[in-house]
């Protein structure tokens, strides 16, 4: 798994170029974070050895600034992608040559590889590696055009809240209404619509659905509905098994349970879900026979 994750990013850095990258999501280079979940038969020691060792291996190359993050972190303060991810690619350059930065020393610089702005990093920018638990990526779809009240709701619902400022430049943070949670809102131009884009950092403690009617109730708040939502990439069995117990409480089989989650997330709305392919344990059982 090593070998292929060094793979994909040496061939990222080699065909992809930051220079002419623009977009909504918050990103830092050609391979934004590479991520070594725990899934099965692993520990998650063992997942942040992993990413130890792809960073000690780019590191040979001395041309792409490498961060650590999550359980693979070298301290605290770099444990959150967000917070080594801050001011994203476009301050990468003040960031490296000692320039004004909103960073802190303790996230400011690289684990490992290039320290300094040259041409080589500002093709490539940084690259992240790291160890964590299972995060679903989940968009919640809202009936309106640019982004005024999925960016409202994604200040509301995201678990660091909004930065409250007072006339004379006192600071204060209002925390958010869910737990391990990260979101902001983006416009979908090419749908007419626009997204709560969140992180779901751990389903357990906020499940799909109470993400979902959350975002729903903040929409009727200010006079629109949702129009369904949107899984990107996988999401476990069990997330899906208890949105479907939510939704359908009488649903006799697992398969009746997802159908039930499906329905009530809106997830075919906008968007494809194939549970046989972006259900964790059903694909791998489709593939590979697991």
């Amino acid at each position: 798994m090593a070998n292929g994750a060094v793979a994909l990013i040496e061939k990222s850095i080699e065909v992809l170029d930051m220079r002419t990258h623009s977009g909504e999501h918050p990103r830092m280079g050609v391979v934004d974070v590479c991520p070594f979940v725990p899934l099965r038969n692993t520990t998650m020691e063992e997942c942040a050895a992993l990413a130890e060792g792809v960073v000690e291996r780019l590191a040979q190359r001395g041309d792409v600034p490498l961060f650590l993050y999550g359980h693979a972190a070298v301290r605290e303060e770099r444990t959150m992608l967000s917070h080594l991810r801050k001011e994203e690619y476009e301050g990468l350059e003040s960031r490296l040559n000692g320039g004004e930065t909103s960073h802190s020393d303790a996230t400011r610089w690289p684990d490992a590889g290039a320290k300094e702005w040259s041409d080589d990093v500002a093709r490539t920018g940084g690259i992240t590696v790291g160890a964590r638990s299972i995060l679903v990526a989940y968009n919640v779809n809202v009936n309106e055009e640019g982004a005024s009240v999925s960016k409202k709701i994604g200040s509301i619902v995201r678990s660091s809240g909004r930065l409250l400022k007072s006339p004379n430049g006192g600071k204060i943070r209002s925390r958010g209404m869910l737990p391990k949670v990260q979101g902001m809102g983006v416009p979908v131009d090419e749908l007419g619509i626009s997204q709560v884009s969140m992180n779901l950092l751990d389903v357990d403690v906020c499940p799909l659905h109470l993400a979902f009617k959350t975002c729903e109730s903040l929409a009727g708040d200010h006079n629109t509905t949702l129009c369904g939502s949107e899984v990107v990439g996988l999401v476990p069995l069990k997330a899906m098994l208890d949105a479907g117990r939510f939704f359908d409480p009488d649903a006799p089989t697992d398969r009746a349970r997802v159908e039930a989650a499906m329905k009530g997330l809106g997830l075919n709305v906008h968007h494809f879900f194939d549970p046989d392919l972006h259900i964790i344990e059903w694909a791998l059982e489709k593939e590979v026979g697991a």
